[in-house]
């Protein structure tokens, strides 16, 4: 797939390392064009791009950036109209300890209203950056990235391109399932920081065979 990833900081350098080793065709656009650029030149094959127009030929756009900058840097890249848009952000409060919203709305909401025409779809949201560029495997077994959107189309972009990087995944249900997703990625950021347990950790859900 042709992907965009918007933000150049540990979380988007990490996609731009592994979308490449998957094959898949990777630009990388952040508003720090220094970064961006060490980004695409420590992966070869992908390229460092201007915001504007980064989405034109894109087949996903990988929102890396923070919570806070993520409408406007969306809005940046021009026309999104039927792009798929995948939202990885946590709206996390300043000590990382807390979400600033939640029950009734979640930040991929925000963010869908934001950018009504494109398709959004929440994923890899639970993930620490470390455990991304590491790659799919730890302590032997598979990490699960979970998704959430009222798009199937969505759906099936995001579950590719995890699938595609080998981790595994299963499907949250609509969007408005991101009002889990994000209290449960600030579980995993609590335990990795709060109780000390480190950032080579990752959620997964466990059933019978």
């Amino acid at each position: 797939m042709k992907v965009t990833v918007i933000g150049a900081g540990n979380m988007g350098s990490a996609f731009v390392r592994q979308l490449t080793l998957a094959g898949h065709q990777v630009s990388v656009a952040s508003r720090d064009g220094t970064k961006a650029a060490q980004a695409a030149a420590a992966n070869p094959g992908a390229r460092a791009v201007p915001a504007a127009g980064a989405a034109a030929d894109a087949d996903a756009i990988i929102l890396a950036t923070g919570y806070g900058d993520a409408a406007g840097a969306l809005k940046a890249l021009g026309d999104l109209q039927g792009k798929v848009v995948i939202d990885i952000t946590n709206p996390l409060t300043a000590d990382y300890m807390g979400l600033t919203l939640g029950h009734s709305t979640s930040a991929a909401e925000e963010i869908a209203k934001a950018v009504p025409g494109a398709h959004v779809v929440k994923a890899f949201n639970t993930l620490f950056a470390q455990v991304l560029a590491a790659g799919a495997d730890l302590d032997g077994s598979k990490v699960t990235v979970f998704y959430a959107s009222d798009s199937e189309r969505a759906k099936q972009t995001a579950r590719a391109l995890a699938e595609s990087m080998g981790f595994k995944t299963l499907d949250a249900g609509g969007l408005k399932n991101a009002r889990y997703l994000e209290p449960l990625a600030g579980l995993n950021i609590y335990l990795g920081y709060g109780a000390g347990m480190g950032t080579a950790i990752a959620p997964a859900w466990i059933g019978k065979a």
